[in-house]
Formats: structure tokens, C-alpha cells, sequence
């Protein structure tokens, strides 16, 4: 039976939510066709599991596929369970978590099923912004199903038998399936930007519940605030030394040490994911330009350039942030745009995308300059201009146009080395530093590394309040 112990598809559902909290709902639905022979074929719950549960004491709804039941297959009633789920969760402004293990569209209900499939997806496009989704793949996802985690607001594929594709690697042209397996998790981790995690069964679930506990529920809820245990004045150590790699930095001023990074194995050179700062959960933005591993040793190395991947990545995360009024900080370390034909071709819309969020955010916006913010590449980085509430900058930044000494020699192209060095000192010292920047008011305040956490603690308690109005428009186009 669908309901039974050993079924994979409640297994799950019991390793996720909070002991004995899942209530299911719909158990006796069945499948309504009887076309080929359908009528003498057992499909308890229509192959699907659909319910509330409790994670950390957070309300959640689910709905788990049932691989052992058609195959798990979507068809009327599978559907009509799936999108009845949804109409609860937006009523009670609760998150919705799709496990996903599915053989596609129900053939032998045609019309019916793919009627079914857009009833579904008319249920997220209604439900985004309202409520976060959260989709795992723990089998098959294929077709049009794979249209589904990538409606969700998070997504996460199990690292061996998940299989994520809308074409199978074989049917694409010039490739097969042992030579690029584009059905991967890999693949569409590294690859797409679709998925923000991969893992073993357990290791997903165990992150879609620490997702769900640094989220708010709705987009009602003004954020999500908790009591802070840690110190609100904590000094950071070793920011200077470790601020190529983000993922330190922000795991460091962090409430508990704790950071929730999404999108990690895509576009590295730009982090996004959220951070906990006096109990208020934050999302950030940060330029990478080095990643170290767990043994402190120097894994990855990346030009502090903006790439397309890289500015989709970002936009997308703050266009969450807006929609459910979660505080946004860039950690900028920007020279320059990165310079390869592949990003050529899609760099402009890229940053006219993340252009766009970062200006049209109205939720709390704060920016630390951490290095390098050159040129354009820095202007689109959340900058005073595009409407930052608060910038930061720790003592030896740059900002400017570009490099001191590559302006000179610009400037100067026809002078002597020595005096091309002259006035690269003096480009860097009327142009080039922070504190000309601040001297404009560009910058707020230049902060030492130690004292990171206490200014931006101090930043998004100050912008707790923040009211923005907005202009009498249907919504924009970007």
C-alpha cells in the first residue's frame, strides 16, 4: 500500500518532518480513468502522498511521489491532490516541499494527464512569492516534470539515482549518454542552475530542513526573526587573510556560524545564500575569488570579473529576497567583466538582470566593499547609485574606474615608465581610495575587518523599518 511503513515515498516524508507530525491528506483518492485496463490496476493514492507536517515546529506541506504505483506517473487525480495541497499551503502561508521520483505524464489518461501537468504548474506560477517551494529529485524527473523544480524556489537532486533532463542525453544532437550524461546531478548542478544542492537521501533532507528553519514562511511574515544566543559584538578574526573565499567570511559574522549557501557547485565565482545577523535572517550576494577546502588548503582560484553565470545567479537570489522582504548585503570584489566569448554573448542581459534586482529590491540593501570595486562591473554590485541604503568599505579597498596603474598608462601612453608610476601614485590617491569615495558620500563609513559583524548587525536593525513606495506600475520587464 501507499501508506505502508516500508514505501519509499513515506519513508521519506518520516526522515523529513518533525516524529509523528505528518498528517496525511487524500489517502483513498484513486485513479479515475479505466482506459487500458486501468480499471483492474490497484493505484492507492494515485501514486502520490500528499499532507501537513512540522519541521522544527515549522508548519510544511508535502507532497512525496510513489515510484511503486504507475510508476508514479501524473495523471488526474495525482494532480488534483498536488494542486488541492497548494490552495492549503497559500490559505495558511506555509511552505510547500515537492519529493520528486516520477516516470512522467500518465499515458494512458493523455489529454487528462498533461491537463494535469499545467493545473500543477499554474499552482507554482500562482504560489511564487507568496510561499517558498522547495523541490527534491529523488528518481526520475524528465520532460515536462523537470519544468517543476525549476518553478520551485529551491531545488535539490539526489547524487546517484536522480535523473534530471527535459531531452534524454541521447536524444540531444551529437551527444550520448556516456559521453555527457546531462541527466546528472552533477551536470545539472554545475551546469544548468537549476539545482542549489546535491547528496545522498539523507543529506538532501537534512538541508531542505535547515532551509526551511532560516526562511519565513510566507511572504506576510515581514522576514524572519529568531532570538539571537550569540554576541551581537563579536570580533571577526582573520576577515583580511580569508576574503577571497566568501564562504568564510560569511560563516564568520554569522549568528552561530551558521550559513545556508544555495546554487554552491554553480557559477563559484559569485556566493549567494543566507546568514543569520541578530537573529535576522539575511540573504547575501558576494564576489569569490578564491575557495579553500576543508583543510584550509587553496582549492579553486577566480578573476574578480563578473560573469554572466554569475549575475543570473545573484539576480535570482535577490529577487527572492524582495519577494519575501528578507535583507539584502553584497560583499563586493568586483575589477571587471569577465572576457570570453561565452560570456560575451549573454553578459549584457546578465547584467542588466542583476542591474535590475539590485535597483528594484526595495527590502533593506547593504553593500561592503571588500576589495576591488572597479568601473561599471562595481557600479552594478549594489552601489550607493543604484540605491543602497548603507555602504561599507574595510581600509584598503579600491574603488575607481580601474586599476590606479593602468588608468596612467592610458592617461599618459606616450610618457616614461617613471613618470607613468608618478601618476599611477597619484591616480590612486585622488581616485583610487575609499576615502575619496567616502569623501562624496559613496561610502558610509570605512569599518576595520574585526568589526564587520557589529556594523552590519547595526545596518539591518537600523533598516528594520525600511518603507519604500513604490512607482503606480503593473510590474517591470526585467
Amino acid at each position: 500500500m501507499s501508506n505502508s511503513n516500508d514505501n519509499s515515498a513515506i519513508q521519506r516524508i518520516a526522515k523529513l518532518v518533525d516524529e509523528n507530525s505528518f498528517m496525511e491528506i487524500g489517502a483513498l483518492v484513486t485513479a479515475r480513468s479505466t482506459d487500458f485496463n486501468l480499471a483492474g490496476t490497484d493505484t492507492p493514492s494515485d501514486g502520490v502522498i500528499t499532507g501537513h507536517g512540522l519541521i522544527d515546529g515549522n508548519l510544511v506541506f508535502i507532497y512525496s511521489q510513489d515510484a511503486s504505483v504507475l510508476g508514479g506517473t501524473i495523471g488526474e487525480m495525482h494532480a488534483k491532490k498536488i494542486t488541492a495541497m497548494y490552495d492549503m499551503a497559500v490559505k495558511m502561508g506555509a511552505p510547500v516541499i515537492g519529493l520528486i521520483d516520477c516516470a512522467g505524464v500518465r499515458l494512458q489518461e493523455s489529454i487528462d494527464a498533461l491537463e494535469a501537468f499545467g493545473t500543477i504548474y499554474a499552482k507554482q506560477a500562482m504560489a511564487s512569492g507568496m510561499i517558498p517551494q522547495i523541490s527534491a529529485v529523488f528518481g526520475t524527473c524528465g520532460g515536462g516534470l523537470a519544468i517543476v523544480p525549476a518553478l520551485s524556489d529551491f531545488a535539490y537532486l539526489e547524487a546517484d539515482k536522480a535523473k534530471m533532463f527535459i531531452n534524454s542525453p541521447n536524444a540531444i544532437d551529437g551527444n550520448r549518454m556516456d559521453k555527457c550524461n546531462s541527466a546528472s546531478a552533477s551536470f545539472q548542478s554545475e551546469q544548468t542552475g537549476t539545482v542549489d544542492g546535491i547528496g545522498s537521501e539523507d543529506e538532501i533532507l537534512a538541508q531542505i530542513r535547515q532551509l526551511v528553519c532560516i526562511l519565513p514562511a510566507n511572504n506576510a511574515e515581514g522576514g524572519c526573526v529568531v532570538d539571537c544566543e550569540d554576541d551581537l559584538n563579536r570580533a571577526c578574526e582573520s576577515l583580511d587573510t580569508m576574503k577571497g573565499d566568501p564562504r568564510y567570511i560569511l560563516s564568520e559574522i554569522s549568528d552561530g556560524h551558521i550559513f545556508v549557501e544555495v546554487k554552491a557547485d554553480y557559477a563559484k565565482e559569485m556566493t549567494a545564500g543566507f546568514i543569520k545577523l541578530g537573529g535576522m535572517t539575511v540573504g547575501a550576494i558576494a564576489n569569490c575569488t578564491e575557495m579553500y577546502d576543508a583543510e584550509g588548503n587553496k582549492a579553486e582560484e577566480f578573476d574578480a570579473a563578473l560573469s554572466a553565470r554569475g549575475c543570473n545567479k545573484a539576480a535570482e537570489f535577490i529577487t527572492f529576497c524582495d519577494a519575501f522582504d528578507i535583507p539584502v548585503i553584497s560583499f563586493t570584489n568586483a575589477a571587471g567583466f569577465r572576457a570570453t566569448m561565452c560570456s560575451e554573448k549573454n553578459l549584457a542581459k546578465a547584467l542588466g538582470r542583476l542591474t535590475y534586482a539590485f535597483a528594484s529590491a526595495n527590502v533593506p540593501k547593504i553593500n561592503l566593499i571588500m576589495d576591488k570595486a572597479y568601473g561599471s562591473a562595481y557600479v552594478v554590485m549594489n552601489s550607493k547609485s543604484l540605491g543602497a541604503d548603507i555602504v561599507y568599505a574595510w581600509p584598503d579597498a579600491k574603488t575607481g574606474t580601474m586599476d590606479a596603474k593602468l588608468a596612467a598608462k592610458i592617461m599618459y601612453a606616450d610618457e616614461s615608465a617613471s613618470v607613468i608610476e608618478e601618476k599611477a601614485a597619484e591616480y590612486e590617491a585622488l581616485q583610487g581610495s575609499v576615502k575619496t569615495a567616502a569623501a562624496r558620500g559613496y561610502i558610509d563609513r570605512i569599518i576595520d575587518y574585526k568589526s564587520t559583524r557589529k556594523y552590519l548587525i547595526a545596518a539591518v536593525e537600523m533598516l528594520y523599518t525600511k518603507r519604500v513606495e513604490q512607482p503606480n506600475k503593473k510590474h517591470g520587464t526585467k
